[in-house]
């Protein structure tokens, strides 16, 4: 099944909502706007044709120089169906457009994820700060190593 298919049964399953198709390589990904993402992630699950009932996946990019900044993206998997999708949602920088609702409520498993990105709220703000994680640094014991040796199964 690819992406217009996917597209026209949800045009059917959620009136009113705009979406677009995605270039991709590897699975079909549609872009879906961030007002309905909640529906649309709903028809996605209960749609008998689609069944993603899988979330594998939430991560985030950065687009910097461009607007709207951010791209939050859903991987999905419908076991019955043997499918895979990439729903991306655009979302902008500014303080009033930069807020996306959870699917924690579709998908029990998203709470982390979208946590991971920065939505520790149902409807959290995604922005530069909260975008970027600062790296720990690794335990002392696992930096140095235990011997100044090398062995024979070491790479050089």
């Amino acid at each position: 099944m690819d992406a217009s298919s996917i597209l026209d049964t949800l045009k059917t399953a959620v009136p009113g909502a705009s979406y677009e198709a995605g270039a991709s390589v590897d699975f079909a990904t549609i872009y879906v706007p961030a007002a309905s993402l909640v529906e649309t992630c709903r028809a996605l699950r209960d749609t008998p044709s689609l069944r993603f009932n899988v979330l594998i996946e939430v991560t985030a990019a950065d687009y910097l120089p461009r607007e709207p900044r951010f791209e939050v993206v859903y991987h999905l998997l419908s076991i019955p169906n043997r499918l895979r999708l990439r729903v991306k949602v655009r979302v902008a920088s500014n303080e009033v457009d930069g807020v996306l609702p959870t699917v924690q409520s579709i998908w029990p498993a998203a709470g982390w994820p979208e946590r991971e990105i920065g939505k520790d709220t149902p409807r959290a703000r995604i922005t530069p700060s909260r975008f970027a994680r600062p790296r720990r640094p690794m335990s002392r014991s696992r930096s140095r190593k235990t011997s100044s040796r090398r062995t024979s199964r070491e790479i050089v």
